[in-house]
C-alpha cells in the first residue's frame, strides 16, 4: 500500500497558480504519474484538467443547498451555503477521459487518480462521490494497481492533501485513507528506458463454435492475453549486457534494452497440425516502447514495464479500431482489405468472422508516435494509415491540455512501417508446403526420366563405335600378317 507520495514541484506550483487564477469554484482531473506498492511510495507527475463535456458542461460543479428559508439573514445564509454544498461530478466522463488519456502514456507512467480542487467543506460533504468517481475512472484502466490517488486541493485555506483509496466492490468511507504528501523534484531523477520490439504471431482461426463466431477482433484479443505468460519470460540485455543482479541504475543517458524470449515451438506449423483449424491470422511487426525509472526503483521495474507497455499498446490499437468503427458505422479507412469480397466494406473490422471469409484478409494497426512532454519524457499517440501529425496535435491540447510541438523533427516516429494483421485459410497455409514438394518430386521424375532416356540413347550408339573400333583394329591386324607374308 502506498504510504507515502512525491509530486513533482515544479508541475504541481503550475497547476495550482492555474486553478488559483480560474473563476471555477470547483474542477476535476487526472493525477498523472507511477504508484510502487514494493517501496509502499507514489509518484506524481502532473494534473491534467478533465475537459468540458459533449454538451459544454464542466465535469465537476458545486451543489448549493436550497434556499427555503428566506426570513433568515445573508451571514447565515453564507454559513449554511458553505457548509452544505456538494460536489457533482459527471463520473462517466471522468471515466472516459482517463481511458483516453491512459493510451497516451509510456511504460510504467499511467493514471494513478484525480484531483480536485474544492472547498474543504464541499469535499467533506462529498467524500462517497469522490471515491466513486476514483472506482470509476479505475475502471476503465486495465491494470494490476488495486489503489489509487484522491489529491484535494483546497483554496481556502490553501493546502494540499492527498488520500489512498482502495479499489472493492463496496465503496466505504473506510476506502480512503491518508498518506503523507510532499513535494520534491522527481522528474529530473528518471532514467530513460528504451525498446524496439519485433513479433511475429501466429494465430489459429478455429471451425465455427455452436456459442460463438470467433471474430479478427476476438482472435487478436485472445492471442494476446496469451503472449503475455511468453513475455514474461523474456529476459533482459540492456546496452549489449544481460541483467542478471537486480540492483538500481547509475548510469545516465538513454538505455538500449532487447527483450530474448524463451525457445518456443512454431505455433504456425502446431496451428496446421489441428484438426478443427481452417486458417491462420498472422500478426506481426516492430513497436517501439518507452520506460521511465525512478533513481529509487530497481532496474527490473524498467523492464516490467516495458514488457507491460508492448501488451497495453497493442491492446490499445485495438481498441481505438473498435471505437472509430461504433462512433462511424460505415467504411473507415483502416487499411483493411480483402480480395474478392466487399463484405470488410460493409462491416467494421471487429464484426468479420473468420471462419466464413473465403478470401484473405489484411489490415493495418494504427502507428505509435511520441511527443516530448516533461524534462525529457514521452507521451504517445496512435494515428491511422490517413491521419497527420495535425491529428496529434488536437489530441494534445484536448485530452492533455498542452500544446504539441510545432517542429516535426522533435516528434518521434520509430515505427517505420504499421504493425499488419493478415488472415489466410487453411489450404492457403497448407497448399503451398504440399505444392512445393510435389513439384520438387515432379522436377526430380522428371530429371531421372531425362538421364534414362539419355542412358537409353546412348547405349545403342557405344556399343556402334565400340564395334566400329574392333573392326578397324582387326583390319589393321590383318594387313600387317599379310604384309609380313
Amino acid at each position: 500500500m502506498v504510504k507515502a507520495v512525491v509530486g513533482e514541484e515544479s508541475q504541481l506550483q503550475l497547476a495550482e497558480d492555474r486553478l488559483s487564477r480560474s473563476s471555477e469554484p470547483a474542477q476535476v482531473g487526472l493525477v498523472i504519474g507511477k504508484l510502487n506498492s514494493a517501496l509502499d511510495r507514489g509518484f506524481v507527475f502532473d494534473l491534467v484538467p478533465t475537459p468540458q463535456n459533449d454538451a459544454g458542461q464542466p465535469a465537476c460543479s458545486v451543489l448549493e443547498p436550497a434556499k427555503d428559508n428566506k426570513k433568515k439573514g445573508s451571514k447565515s445564509k453564507s454559513q449554511t451555503s458553505d457548509s452544505s454544498s456538494n460536489l457533482v461530478i459527471d463520473k462517466d466522463w471522468v471515466a472516459e477521459h482517463a481511458r483516453q488519456v491512459s493510451r497516451m502514456m509510456v511504460g510504467g507512467i499511467k493514471v494513478v487518480g484525480i484531483y480536485v480542487w474544492a472547498s474543504e467543506s464541499a469535499f467533506k460533504n462529498s467524500t462517497m462521490v469522490l471515491c466513486q468517481g476514483v472506482a470509476e475512472a479505475a475502471s476503465t484502466l486495465e491494470d494490476d494497481l488495486d489503489e489509487r490517488l484522491l489529491i484535494h486541493i483546497c483554496y481556502s485555506p490553501r493546502r494540499w492533501t492527498c488520500r489512498n483509496c482502495t479499489l472493492s466492490s463496496n465503496i466505504t468511507s473506510s476506502s480512503l485513507r491518508p498518506c503523507d504528501f510532499k513535494m520534491g523534484r522527481v522528474l529530473t531523477s528518471l532514467q530513460t528506458f528504451k525498446c524496439l520490439y519485433n513479433f511475429d504471431l501466429r494465430l489459429p482461426i478455429y471451425q465455427e463454435k455452436t456459442s460463438k463466431s470467433e471474430t479478427l477482433v476476438d482472435v487478436l484479443y485472445n492471442g494476446i492475453s496469451n503472449y503475455v505468460k511468453e513475455l514474461r519470460g523474456a529476459k533482459a540485455v540492456i546496452d549489449g549486457n544481460l541483467v542478471v543482479n537486480d540492483e538500481a541504475c547509475t548510469t545516465e543517458g538513454l538505455h538500449e534494452v532487447e527483450l530474448l524470449l524463451p525457445f518456443m515451438k512454431d505455433m504456425y506449423i502446431e496451428a496446421c497440425s489441428q484438426k478443427d483449424v481452417v486458417g491462420v491470422v498472422n500478426f506481426t511487426g516492430s513497436l517501439c516502447s518507452f520506460s521511465f525509472l525512478n533513481s529509487k526503483e530497481p532496474i527490473s521495474q524498467a523492464f516490467a514495464d516495458i514488457k507491460d507497455d508492448i501488451i497495453r499498446s497493442l491492446l490499445s490499437r485495438l481498441d481505438i479500431i473498435c471505437d472509430e468503427a461504433d462512433e462511424d458505422p460505415g467504411p473507415i479507412d483502416n487499411g483493411i482489405k480483402e480480395a474478392g469480397n466487399d463484405l470488410a466494406s460493409e462491416k467494421p473490422v471487429y464484426q468479420l468472422v473468420l471462419h466464413s471469409l473465403r478470401k484473405n484478409c489484411n489490415l493495418s494497426l494504427p502507428r505509435r508516435v511520441f511527443v516530448p512532454w516533461l524534462a525529457g519524457t514521452y507521451i504517445c499517440d496512435y494515428l491511422q494509415p490517413s491521419e497527420t501529425l495535425e491529428v496529434l496535435k488536437d489530441h494534445c491540447v484536448e485530452l492533455m491540455s498542452m500544446e504539441a510541438p510545432n517542429d516535426a523533427s522533435k516528434i518521434l516516429e520509430p515505427e517505420e512501417e504499421a504493425i499488419r494483421v493478415s488472415t489466410r485459410s487453411f489450404w492457403d497455409v497448407v497448399l503451398p508446403y504440399c505444392s512445393t514438394s510435389s513439384s520438387t518430386q515432379e522436377k526430380n521424375m522428371e530429371i531421372t526420366g531425362k538421364e534414362n532416356s539419355q542412358k537409353t540413347s546412348k547405349s545403342p550408339s557405344l556399343y556402334f563405335i565400340a564395334a566400329f573400333i574392333i573392326l578397324l583394329l582387326s583390319v589393321l591386324v590383318g594387313f600387317v600378317f599379310v604384309r609380313k607374308s
